[in-house]
């Protein structure tokens, strides 16, 4: 039998609807093909570059002086306990950073946020508690000069240590314990997922502490000043040298308390005020000078110190040079 002629009703030529037959035959092939998407790329963000490489000198920085303290036997009096707790803290707070950038980009999850943001709540509070202990120090040291070589300021001085680290370690549980905004994110704050109580009471608790640094430090500055003159009364010396070791001790204080305020204060005002809706380009800009306090604490409490510097040097050239062994401490010196 014949096979039944095919009916061309388009009105063109043979050849041409012989390759337009082909032509949907191969378009419905290829319609049946999956198209494979390319892989979005990892856009980081540069603002998490920078903290995460202020993490990275904030946690140099401050092991040097945890391991000089830890490894040197004649650094165990209550001041070098404060500053190891200090630089401890720092460190902490380095290691959460580091931490927080490689959590966020390579392995993100619910549990890794909270854990990470415990560690760095719990740092920065243990590192702002140390500064308010060493504060507490130096005023004992001076008002109770007499005693204050003894057992009971040893003593002291694990206790403040216990509290501050155990307020600490407590208040970073807190997300980690539910308090968090993962699941109402309305009740979030500047730094997710704290809410917006946990910041407030973060902030208040900072504002607390730099009252008390205040108040303490403008009683040290008394204190200095008496000293000076008494000093300067015993050894018959000019009122200049008077006037000027007076003021160089004043100028260390107000270096030590500008520093801390002009770092943290911004951020702190700024969780006061703001919440999740503010663009978080002004959270990442108040939030870096704060972290920048790590990278000063160092500078300020460790590598100024008459010991440690001697210490440092053992380490690094096994000597400790003739200018740094005859130095003698002036009432400037805080």
């Amino acid at each position: 039998m014949n096979e039944d002629p095919k009916v061309n009703v388009s009105g063109l030529p043979p050849e041409f609807v012989d390759a337009g037959a082909s032509g949907n035959i191969s378009a419905e092939v290829s319609s049946q093909v999956p198209v494979l998407q390319p892989e979005p790329e990892l856009v980081v963000n540069p603002w998490d570059i920078v903290l995460c490489t202020s993490g990275t000198l904030i946690s140099c920085e401050n092991a040097i002086v945890v391991l000089i303290i830890f490894h040197n036997p004649s650094l165990r009096a209550p001041m070098f306990l404060l500053i190891g707790s200090l630089a401890l803290a720092d460190l902490l707070a380095g290691i959460g950073l580091i931490v927080n950038f490689v959590f966020a980009y390579l392995l993100q999850s619910e549990a890794t946020k909270l854990v990470t943001i415990g560690l760095i709540v719990a740092s920065f509070s243990a590192s702002v508690c140390s500064l308010l202990a060493i504060t507490v120090d130096r005023y004992l040291s001076l008002y109770y000069a007499l005693t204050y070589h003894s057992e009971r300021t040893v003593t002291f001085t694990y206790v403040m240590l216990f509290m501050l680290w155990g307020t600490s370690i407590c208040l970073g549980l807190l997300p980690v314990l539910g308090w968090n905004c993962l699941r109402d994110e309305s009740t979030c704050s500047v730094v997710r997922p704290l809410t917006k109580n946990n910041a407030a009471i973060l902030s208040v608790s900072f504002l607390f502490t730099f009252a008390l640094m205040l108040q303490l430090y403008i009683q040290i500055c008394k204190i200095v000043m008496r000293h000076a003159h008494q000093i300067a009364l015993q050894h018959h010396f000019l009122a200049t040298s008077h006037y000027v070791t007076t003021r160089k001790g004043i100028s260390t204080l107000a270096i030590i308390l500008g520093t801390f305020a002009a770092c943290w204060m911004p951020f702190t005002l700024y969780s006061l005020i703001a919440d999740y809706t503010y663009p978080s380009i002004y959270t990442y800009a108040t939030l870096l000078p704060a972290t920048y306090n790590s990278i000063i604490n160092p500078v300020i409490y460790a590598f100024r110190n008459q010991e440690i510097q001697k210490a440092l040097c053992l380490v690094c050239c096994g000597c400790v040079p003739p200018s740094l062994s005859q130095r003698a401490r002036s009432p400037s010196d805080v």
